[in-house]
């Protein structure tokens, strides 16, 4: 054994500082450890409030409470993350931000969906293009397409509504096929196939279907026209199929 090291250090009052301060924070890591896992598992800080926040229109304020309890741990040691997943999973409850709030309260304010449109017969999607499911209780428009493409038809749709607004006309269904091919279907019946984006977008058709809108189908009497079926996918013009019409 090599006590020449062992004395050196007993008698260099440095070495002996350095060796007492390792030892006192060592000591003090161990007590806040044992503080902390005291503090975690302790009775004596339960959660007893839980408080739902946001303007609710769909969602259920109880079924929020109710899904938040039951996580165990007290106030410290509750898992906001899974308090956030489980609310999360309430319908219509789009995100929700959670935070603890001395002494015994959690509060939770939530973001609801808001519905912008029907997503074909099983689904909604919201405003920010969103798939969800919600019953639908009111009269949306409807969308489809391939799976992944909400936020593409939604925005779609959006820009569609504005193009047709001087015609004082809204569309009904938006639908993208798997060939990412265009149609629309209007509230009064008009559908209009608009084909693909290639050197002219989809929206370049819609918007000089809608200049010459006027002069041409909309000189009509629409009861005889019987809602035409109109294509668009011309360079110069479109084709427009009339149910009872020949010729």
């Amino acid at each position: 054994m090599n006590f020449t090291g062992m004395k050196f250090m007993w008698d260099n009052p440095r070495q002996l500082n350095i060796a007492a301060n390792l030892l006192f924070g060592v000591a003090a890591l161990l007590a806040c450890a044992a503080s902390l896992r005291l503090l975690l598992n302790s009775p004596l800080f339960p959660v007893r409030e839980i408080v739902v926040q946001g303007a609710l229109k769909k969602a259920q304020r109880a079924d929020l409470e109710h899904a938040a309890r039951g996580l165990g741990g007290n106030f410290f040691a509750v898992d906001l993350r899974a308090v956030r997943a489980r609310l999360e999973q309430v319908p219509w409850v789009r995100c929700v931000e959670v935070r603890r709030v001395w002494p015994d309260r959690l509060e939770a304010v939530v973001e609801e969906h808001v519905a912008l449109a029907r997503w074909g017969d099983e689904a909604l999607v919201n405003t920010f293009g969103e798939r969800f499911s919600g019953k639908n209780t009111e009269e949306l428009p409807m969308l489809a397409g391939p799976a992944g493409s909400e936020a593409l038809v939604a925005r779609r749709y959006r820009r569609f509504t504005e193009l047709l607004a001087p015609l004082g006309e809204s569309s009904e269904h938006v639908i993208l096929s798997p060939r990412h091919a265009w149609q629309v279907k209007l509230a009064s019946g008009l559908t209009l196939e608009l084909g693909r984006d290639g050197a002219e977008t989809v929206e370049a058709r819609l918007a000089r279907f809608v200049t010459v809108f006027p002069d041409t189908l909309g000189r009509l009497r629409r009861d005889a026209a019987h809602f035409p079926h109109v294509d668009l996918r011309y360079p110069n013009g479109f084709a427009l199929r009339v149910a009872g019409w020949k010729g």
